[in-house]
């Protein structure tokens, strides 16, 4: 039994580092998202899509009411948006997007996973223009012309809808992202959305070779243990 318990152990040892990550990552995400936009979900659509993303990745309840408790107190970390560009394995190019109460132990960090993995960290604007800085909002239905007539009533600004197997995907400039949100619940009635998020969607795509595509995950997974990170965008196809 020794050598299959002690397995057994590490694995869900890492499972539980995993999930402890997430949970902080999404404890800071609420925290900052209550703070500057009111503790109210149904006031604040940003903390009402933080929490929503929360729970579909089975953050329990006792964090995110403490993050709102928190945030509630009015006192405690100033945390600020970082944003860093470069290129990864293969010459993907990669943004990571990060909340720090310590820009300088921050970018540290992240410069030493870009150095780790043979990467190169650039320029604020070195890459992020070859992205879609968009709103994407995924949800069941079939019926294209329906979801775009709601969004022009509200004077949507609507960049592509997608349908396909059942689900619809809008995709809206990030600065109509809530605006769009708003329209379709109150045109629509309450939805289920299943990818309610601002993202960089990349323009093009790069092909990595096997041992690009091993380092990119490494790279990835180093990021990952980095607290302060918060997202991570490629064009690895």
């Amino acid at each position: 039994m020794g050598r299959a318990y002690q397995n057994r152990k590490e694995s869900m040892a890492k499972t539980s580092d995993a999930k402890a990550r997430v949970y902080s990552k999404y404890a800071r995400l609420i925290y900052v998202t209550a703070k500057s936009g009111g503790l109210d979900p149904e006031g604040n659509l940003a903390l009402r899509s933080v929490i929503d993303r929360a729970k579909k990745e089975q953050v329990p309840a006792h964090v995110i009411e403490k993050a709102i408790d928190k945030a509630k107190g009015g006192a405690g970390e100033d945390f600020v948006l970082a944003r860093y560009e470069g290129f990864g394995p293969g010459g993907c190019m990669v943004i990571v997007e990060c909340l720090t109460d310590n820009a300088n132990r921050t970018i540290g960090e992240v410069r030493n996973c870009f150095t780790k993995c043979k990467c190169k960290i650039g320029a604020q604007g070195s890459v992020s223009h070859m992205f879609d800085h968009c709103g994407i909002l995924v949800f069941a239905g079939d019926d294209e012309e329906a979801v775009l007539e709601a969004l022009m009533n509200h004077d949507v600004d609507v960049m592509d809808i997608e349908s396909e197997q059942s689900k619809i995907t809008v995709f809206i400039p990030q600065a109509e992202y809530f605006k769009a949100k708003q329209a379709l619940i109150d045109e629509l009635g309450e939805l289920d959305f299943e990818v309610d998020e601002i993202q960089f969607l990349a323009q093009t795509s790069t092909s990595l070779e096997a041992e690009e595509q091993a380092l990119l995950e490494k790279f990835l997974d180093m990021l990952d243990d980095v607290d302060d990170v918060q997202r991570v965008y490629h064009n690895a196809a």
